[in-house]
């Protein structure tokens, strides 16, 4: 098992220091909601899923990111990882967050094939494209980042993949 999960405490906290004005019941639902959405789920750490969207949203706290962002950090997975659908996450967290949300399942459904320089270069110009709203790509960043921090629980190879997707995609 990893770390100790960040609390809910912790996070508002962090938010309210730096945006004491955010809207901190829609940081308080996405909380709820991303926690009763994987429940239940795993990573393969041992520990329950929930703790990476919640690490996801600490990193993008810790870069004084708007409530949103940090929101959709709670609920960047929701889509991709369980039977909640877009329309859902927008009904209940209104079109911004769920546009967000929206983008990061799309760059997540993207499966980078060849390593060639020039097709490198070209899906990282496709990602940036398929992107209107700059926190897409940092709550991408965020997510990446956490599971770089956890490569040491998958096996080796796919380390390596991860680790050189990393390097020629999100790194630049």
């Amino acid at each position: 098992m990893g770390q100790a999960m960040i609390s809910y405490d912790s996070l508002y906290k962090k938010v309210q220091s730096y945006a004491p004005s955010a809207d901190m019941v829609l940081l308080r639902k996405a909380f709820e909601f991303s926690e009763e959405a994987h429940q239940g789920q795993v990573r393969d750490s041992g520990d329950p899923y929930f703790s990476h969207p919640l690490e996801v949203a600490n990193i993008l706290a810790d870069m004084r990111l708007d409530v949103v962002c940090v929101a959709v950090g709670l609920l960047h997975d929701v889509v991709e990882d369980t039977l909640t659908d877009i329309s859902r996450i927008e009904g209940i967290f209104g079109s911004d967050v769920g546009h967000i949300v929206e983008g990061v399942t799309k760059i997540s459904q993207i499966r980078f094939s060849s390593r060639r320089e020039k097709q490198v270069e070209n899906f990282r110009k496709l990602l940036l494209a398929m992107v209107d709203d700059i926190r897409v790509v940092l709550v991408k960043l965020a997510d990446r980042l956490h599971n770089m921090r956890t490569l040491q629980h998958i096996p080796s190879q796919k380390q390596r993949y991860i680790a050189r997707e990393t390097l020629d995609i999100y790194a630049p």
